[in-house]
């Protein structure tokens, strides 16, 4: 079969991106999505929060979902479930598998939109053996939230990022004791909102600079050591502790579902995990785009929406031929700049261009400083954090002839 635009997934990212690209004057749209129904993880997401940038109001994520669910009915935009993508390639031919058989698609324009998954604890080398009651966080999630089943009584949860935390809460809601929250690093990986909201106001202490050295127990967890960490991660002699319980949970970080990328030849970007990209999330395939937490890890809903919006747009207009020659710059991480989204700015748009970061570690009465050339603009942040995703609006116009953008991120002089 032949169409215009292929996303494939029909998560938050792919159908924001359908929407917008439909929106943008392509109709031969079709969204590819592995599961029974559209929406990614927002299904188990019953939490609410989501949609306060983007909507104004909060949201459960199945709410969330369900907008932009409606929006693609709304304007008759085909999503094939229960549908399997095998295969990409550099010219843009997708083979998929569903109960139908195999399949080719051959597109004009594809965006990747597969979303991310959950690191698991084989890739963290605890010491131990392998019972019955270890899960990551988001399969925990999903048995309480959406198969109504309590994955343990008594739990102990490595690592502090969002999805960990809101299970913190959730399971005590449940009637679950949650023992504490270890975290390697001496900072949480999660946001601050969630930090107050399920740590704080249940009482649930977070070990900073702690991590989980070994698993106890044969048929179920019995119990887990823990034990403070050096600057170099390596544990303390002398600070072991015992701590029973019956369940492990893993939030331990998410990394970018790539694997059809990296077969389609694309190269990605080793520190944000996903595909080098230009303003208009186009990779460096030719009509291959990509958005959401394939490209890099968001923090926020509304955030992947507005990115898959871009890369809706982008194909379309790519589709159409109004691609124009483009003059790239790159987009340089500075001081304390873990890395820059966009990798490269369009030197040549005439529109204000907004370039996503994330910073190294945390600070307080912050600067960042963005510099292109001779144009340079100073924005005092009161703090910011590894665990949220920052900012800035490039104007128009001031790349023209600069070798690079570079972001720093810089303590304020008092």
């Amino acid at each position: 079969m032949e169409r215009d635009l292929v996303i494939i997934g029909g998560g938050p990212a792919g159908l924001a991106a359908a929407v917008a690209a439909y929106d943008a004057g392509v109709h031969d749209v079709l969204v590819i999505e592995r599961e029974a129904k559209p929406g990614g993880v927002l299904k188990q997401c019953i939490h609410n929060g989501f949609g306060l940038t983007r909507f104004k109001e909060s949201m459960t994520g199945p709410e969330y979902a369900a907008r932009f669910v409606k929006e693609t009915q709304a304007r008759g935009i085909e999503i094939m479930t229960n549908t399997f993508v095998v295969d990409l390639t550099a010219d843009k031919t997708v083979t998929c598998r569903n109960e139908s058989g195999i399949f080719t698609v051959r597109a004009k324009a594809v965006i990747l939109a597969m979303g991310c998954r959950e690191r698991s604890k084989g890739a963290l080398n605890i010491a131990g053996t392998r019972p019955a009651g270890l899960f990551s966080a988001g399969t925990a999630q999903k048995f309480v939230n959406v198969y109504g089943l309590l994955p343990g009584k008594r739990v102990v949860i490595l690592g502090s990022g969002d999805i960990g935390l809101i299970m913190a809460r959730r399971l005590t809601l449940e009637g679950a004791k949650v023992e504490c929250v270890c975290e390697i690093m001496p900072h949480s990986s999660g946001l601050r909102r969630n930090i107050a909201q399920c740590l704080d106001d249940f009482g649930i202490p977070l070990y900073l600079e702690h991590t989980v050295t070994e698993i106890h127990g044969k048929e179920r967890v019995e119990g887990v050591t823990i034990m403070r960490v050096d600057e170099q991660k390596q544990p303390v002699e002398g600070t072991e502790r015992y701590v029973p319980c019956d369940t492990v949970l893993f939030s331990v970080g998410l990394i970018p579902e790539n694997e059809l990328t990296k077969r389609a030849g694309i190269a990605l970007d080793p520190r944000t995990k996903g595909a080098f990209v230009d303003g208009s999330r186009e990779t460096q395939a030719e009509g291959i785009f990509a958005c959401g937490n394939v490209l890099h890890v968001h923090d926020l809903v509304d955030f992947v929406s507005e990115e898959a919006e871009i890369a809706g747009i982008g194909a379309a207009e790519y589709i159409r031929g109004g691609q124009r020659a483009k003059e790239y710059v790159p987009a340089a991480a500075g001081e304390n700049v873990t890395y820059v989204l966009p990798q490269r700015v369009d030197a040549s748009a005439q529109r204000v261009q907004k370039i996503y970061f994330r910073v190294r570690s945390v600070m307080r009465n912050a600067v960042i400083k963005v510099q292109a050339g001779a144009y340079e603009k100073r924005i005092r942040k009161p703090a910011v954090a590894p665990g949220e995703m920052e900012h800035i609006l490039l104007p128009a116009g001031v790349c023209g002839g600069v070798k690079e953008v570079r972001i720093d991120v810089l303590a304020a002089e008092e």
